[in-house]
């Protein structure tokens, strides 16, 4: 079995409030070795770490595009003094998930970018890689990073070839998930087919952007269907997808996006290495 890493799993996420222990067990079992979890606000910071914790994983902190409109300055403190009270837990990688969302409709583009740079200039004093969230948002957020040097993944990445080897020349390992396993995806399969595979890293968003196997039309659901929820555990079955798109192993695969990881995140190298803690009581947070 491979070993698997799912760079981006909201395992806080309430749709798996009531069996984020079973879930994770389930990825393990599949061959998921380790998920990084990022925060989306700062209410959920002590979530991630404790999940973090419980499952042998890592996380990230940060806020969230989508959560700028009610953040404040206050967020900012919080998340740089989390990362300072932090910052000798070996289990808190990157800052993230931040970025630029200009897909949903309604949110303030200048105060999305101010949050967005200032966190990039957090994670710089602090040390960190970070997590991006790229809704046709790329150019805007490569504007950022030439001014603020820090590396990290864009997560779900769907900008075009050309913007996909800017975030590569600065650091940046692209992520690979759900979405690339829809046959109509022919530029994203494209770019998961040719891309260096030193630019690649697995990932879920669990539970968000399912595969195609546990997605349903509307038609389907209206028929009574439901939609099937996006776990860590189908990052064995999205990796046999890309091995097939490059025409690789899938063991290939996984050894390289798990050492891609590592490099981009050095931090996780040390969590693999130790391998998954079996208990929650043998690893609290600290």
């Amino acid at each position: 079995m491979s070993a698997l890493v799912d760079t981006h799993c909201h395992l806080d996420a309430p749709e798996f409030a009531r069996d984020a222990t079973d879930v994770r067990q389930r990825a393990r079992r599949a061959g998921v070795v380790h998920c990084l979890i990022p925060a989306v606000h700062t209410a959920a910071f002590d979530a991630v770490r404790t999940l973090a914790h419980q499952g042998g994983d890592s996380y990230a902190l940060g806020i969230h595009p989508l959560f700028t409109p009610q953040a404040s300055q206050e967020d900012l403190e919080t998340l740089d003094g989390a990362l300072t009270e932090h910052a000798n837990d070996p289990r808190l990688v990157a800052v993230g998930e931040i970025g630029l969302d200009y897909f949903v409709p309604g949110l303030d583009a200048d105060k999305q970018e101010f949050f967005y740079r200032q966190q990039l200039r957090i994670a710089r004093r602090h040390g960190l890689p970070v997590v991006l969230h790229v809704r046709r948002s790329a150019d805007r957020l490569l504007r950022h990073l030439r001014e603020v040097s820090v590396q990290g993944i864009a997560h779900a990445f769907n900008g075009s070839e050309q913007q996909a080897h800017e975030f590569i020349a600065l650091g940046f390992k692209l992520g690979f998930g759900g979405a690339v396993t829809y046959d109509r995806a022919l530029q994203l399969r494209r770019l998961a087919a040719g891309l260096p595979l030193s630019a690649l890293v697995l990932e879920t968003d669990a539970p968000d952007i399912p595969p195609h196997w546990l997605y349903r039309t509307a038609q389907e659901r209206a028929q009574g269907l439901p939609q099937g929820r996006n776990e860590p555990g189908e990052l064995a079955r999205i990796a046999e997808v890309v091995a097939g798109l490059r025409g690789i192993a899938v063991e290939e695969l996984a050894e390289a996006t798990t050492q891609n990881a590592q490099d981009v995140v050095p931090r996780l190298a040390a969590l693999l290495a130790d391998g998954p803690v079996r208990c929650a009581a043998d690893n609290p947070p600290p």
